[in-house]
């Protein structure tokens, strides 16, 4: 079986908005531009308990780009925030769900702008390149899958036509269709019939191999309208009746590198899919 790729996402800061991408490198931690890397920072609290879009939805609304020299992030009401490449702060440790992770801090200035524009203490950190952070080797079997700050995996693979069908019911009930971007995938991938993700074995993009290890259970996040920073449990609740399994509810396939890290990725690439059956 045949796809393209559709979409390449990078989320620089978990929990932010994404950027984009017409091209970027597949390394073994997920996609990077210039060297950043998905997820590169985190948003932490006086604890280092990392903040996401569950408990402060707003999160959504704050944009994030990358230059050559920083990263800039906007949000309503706040001035444009530059936060060097080049900086150097202190090592310390912080908890994304049950991982204790080294992080470098990125000045009180960072820390003051998310602090005003969340209500809440808070820290902009960066993840320490000195640090190793391992998926679980229960799904990724003998494979290392080194990862930043994500969850749990250096990639989320999702397809158009999931999409498709999700809106489809949607609207049938008389809700608006949704976009792509509550759902914060790397890749997306046209050609696939509606959720044929979840069977996928190995994505081959040429010397790269994609090894989808696991669906992807979800929160309550994909009920965060991106555009708004709201929250409605209307997309969650048709996706639970839609996706539910044992573990949770599922949209979407996390997966990991298993050759040709490295490589340029291209919106518009063939995808040689091989099916699990």
């Amino acid at each position: 079986m045949n796809a393209r790729i559709a979409e390449l996402n990078l989320f620089p800061v978990k929990g932010c908005r994404g950027v984009a991408l017409k091209e970027a490198t597949l390394a073994a931690t997920g996609l990077q531009v210039d060297g950043v890397g998905d997820r590169e920072w985190l948003v932490v609290d006086g604890q280092g308990e990392f903040l996401s879009q569950r408990e402060y939805p707003k999160m959504a609304l704050i944009e994030t780009r990358l230059t050559p020299k920083g990263l800039l992030m906007k949000a309503p009401g706040m001035l444009l925030l530059e936060v060097p490449l080049a900086s150097e702060g202190e090592v310390v440790k912080v908890r994304v769900w049950d991982d204790r992770i080294s992080a470098v801090t990125q000045g009180e200035i960072a820390d003051l702008w998310l602090s005003t524009y969340l209500g809440v203490p808070a820290r902009l950190m960066r993840f320490d390149y000195e640090g190793t952070r391992l998926a679980a080797h229960r799904y990724t079997g003998k494979d290392d899958a080194p990862f930043k700050f994500a969850d749990a995996f250096p990639l989320l693979v999702t397809s158009t036509a999931s999409l498709g069908e999700l809106n489809s019911r949607l609207q049938r009930q008389g809700a608006a269709a949704v976009a792509m971007s509550r759902f914060r995938p790397n890749i997306v991938l046209d050609g696939l019939p509606a959720f044929e993700e979840d069977y996928c074995k190995l994505l081959r993009v040429g010397p790269l191999a994609i090894r989808p290890v696991k669906p992807c259970t979800r929160c309550s996040v994909p009920g965060v309208d991106p555009a708004t920073g709201e929250h409605s449990p209307v997309v969650t609740d048709l996706l639970a009746a839609m996706r539910s399994t044992p573990d949770g509810v599922t949209f979407g396939v996390n997966a990991i590198v298993v050759e040709g890290a490295g490589t340029a990725l291209r919106v518009g690439d063939a995808v040689e899919v091989e099916l699990r059956f």
